[in-house]
């Protein structure tokens, strides 16, 4: 994201004052606007979410990071798919799981899973859909507070979309077919009403405004044509249509999927 970009969207922050402002990346942190946008956000009174991988906290340039998130009372939300280093490692790559472990716990050391929110986030490995959230969540937080004396607030569970890498994956194993059937068959009605797309806007680095984010990775543009966060209004997007395509099954299928876990 370029300068001029990133203060568009200050501005369309500090006017609309949206009531959350998730930033994601790939690694967020990496962009030299973060902190504008973060401390943009939260003068407008907006809970600010920050997607993080845990291993940048270990990185020589970004130590900084665990007393600055909790100085500006920034929910930090983190991918870690088990609570087991082997599984961690054969998904992510090899010591991994050490660094993140590593990381949490300077997060819990500025208040983070106690005072301030630390939520995991875990999608299964391979073409499945996730278990219960609330007994996954359980284990979470037994196994990493015996195992290694973590805290985290709780965990959010989300289905693996059928795109990019993993519809690749499927394809390559011959299992495309059988995952998309599976989450037809498994469609839930009631995960409808609270779907994200319904309520969140997906911005890209450019400032072009997505349904959601896997919208967004599929240049799928809200209303089917290109348009700038700054160029609307809230009151604009009322009634809009949503743009929909089989990787949406994904968040309707089981207990549902969003960015912040299961849904019913």
């Amino acid at each position: 994201m370029d300068g001029e970009t990133a203060r568009r969207i200050g501005g369309w922050i500090e006017e609309h004052r949206p009531s959350v402002v998730d930033i994601t990346g790939g690694a967020p942190e990496l962009s030299e606007h973060f902190r504008f946008l973060v401390e943009t956000a939260r003068a407008s009174g907006s809970h600010v979410m920050d997607r993080n991988n845990l291993t940048i906290i270990e990185t020589p340039a970004f130590q900084w990071l665990p007393e600055y998130l909790a100085a500006h009372q920034v929910e930090v939300v983190a991918s870690l798919p088990c609570y087991l280093e082997e599984n961690v490692d054969a998904q992510r790559g090899e010591g991994v799981f050490d660094r993140s472990i590593r990381a949490l716990k300077k997060l819990n050391a500025v208040g983070y899973g106690t005072t301030l929110p630390l939520n995991l986030v875990y999608n299964p490995l391979g073409p499945k859909l996730p278990p219960s959230q609330a007994e996954l969540e359980a284990d979470y937080k037994t196994e990493l507070q015996a195992r290694y004396g973590i805290l985290f607030t709780g965990l959010f569970t989300i289905t693996n979309q059928p795109i990019a890498r993993f519809a690749e994956d499927l394809r390559s194993h011959g299992q495309w077919d059988d995952y998309l059937e599976l989450l037809a068959n498994s469609f839930n009605p009631a995960t409808v009403e609270n779907l994200m797309c319904r309520s969140t806007l997906s911005v890209g680095w450019r400032g072009e405004l997505y349904d959601c984010d896997f919208n967004q990775m599929l240049n799928l543009p809200a209303a089917g044509k290109p348009t700038f966060l700054w160029e609307i209004v809230p009151g604009q997007l009322d009634g809009q249509a949503i743009q929909t395509g089989v990787h949406c099954l994904a968040c309707a299928a089981g207990c549902g999927s969003s960015c912040t876990g299961t849904l019913s």
